[in-house]
């Protein structure tokens, strides 16, 4: 093989290995979260709340967010809006009635989670008490099966 042809070869590689490297890269940041990421189930646990709740999230039909539901023990469920702000939180507002906004959420990427956890605070609309929650996915779901996990 002439030099050429090996160096093309060595060069092709490479671009091959940092390429799939970079697909499989773990986000530093939820703002370098895709979208989609934030799409499928997640268990939700709040501080001083016994059990999980059930959040489903998929894509928001007005703005580049997502929207779902979160069902409660004993299946209290309530809706949900929310995106990732400017300084790379989690925010979520939700609603016990489809209108007016009853708890608010921020929450920050766990390192090393890939997307997968956040950390922050819930704070019911006109309380200054707040409580820690976790966010936890427990599944995905892809664009186009977007519609298993609409509210």
């Amino acid at each position: 093989m002439s030099r050429w042809r090996l160096a093309a070869a060595a060069l092709a590689a490479s671009v091959a290995w940092t390429g799939a490297t970079a697909q499989v890269a773990c986000p530093s940041d939820a703002q370098a979260l895709p979208l989609v990421a934030l799409f499928g189930a997640w268990e939700a646990r709040f501080d001083g709340v016994p059990g999980a709740a059930t959040v489903l999230l998929a894509r928001h039909p007005e703005y580049a967010g997502v929207r779902g539901s979160i069902t409660r023990d004993g299946g209290a469920r309530a809706e949900l809006a929310g995106d990732i702000d400017d300084e790379g939180l989690l925010t979520i507002d939700e609603s016990q009635d489809g209108r007016a906004i009853s708890a608010t959420w921020s929450g920050g990427l766990q390192a090393g989670s890939c997307g997968k956890v956040f950390e922050g605070t819930w704070r019911r609309a006109g309380e200054e008490r707040t409580a820690r929650f976790v966010l936890r996915k427990t599944s995905s779901a892809i664009e186009r099966n977007e519609s298993e996990v609409k509210p």
